[in-house]
């Protein structure tokens, strides 16, 4: 609960700034359409009723930020994840936090 209202309130996740610097593989799972109208630099967009189908899609990355408007979706797909033998997800809240963490990132 408290990092969803840390998603909420914004602000840089340092688990999430670390796993930028390594490289990590940044999933957008809110719909198509709030992608296209703009997401992170170098995410992917991958719609939260899709990452069950779309699994392949996460196997053998390093770690794996999911992120959406306020984290409540992200939180979600990180349990559909884990569930399904996917680890090293990090929830990364809301997409103006994944941004600022990558701004932040330099």
């Amino acid at each position: 609960m408290l990092g969803f209202l840390k998603g909420l309130l914004g602000g840089a996740k340092p688990e999430v700034k670390e796993a930028l610097k390594n490289g990590a593989f940044l999933v957008d799972v809110r719909t198509k359409p709030e992608f296209s109208a703009g997401s992170a630099a170098g995410a992917v967009n991958i719609p939260l009723d899709q990452v069950l189908n779309n699994l392949n899609k996460f196997k053998n990355k390093k770690q794996i930020i999911v992120f959406c408007g306020s984290g409540a979706r992200s939180g979600q797909a990180k349990r559909i994840l884990e569930q399904n033998g996917i680890k090293d997800v990090i929830n990364g809240g809301g997409v103006s936090n994944v941004i600022k963490s990558i701004e932040e990132n330099g």
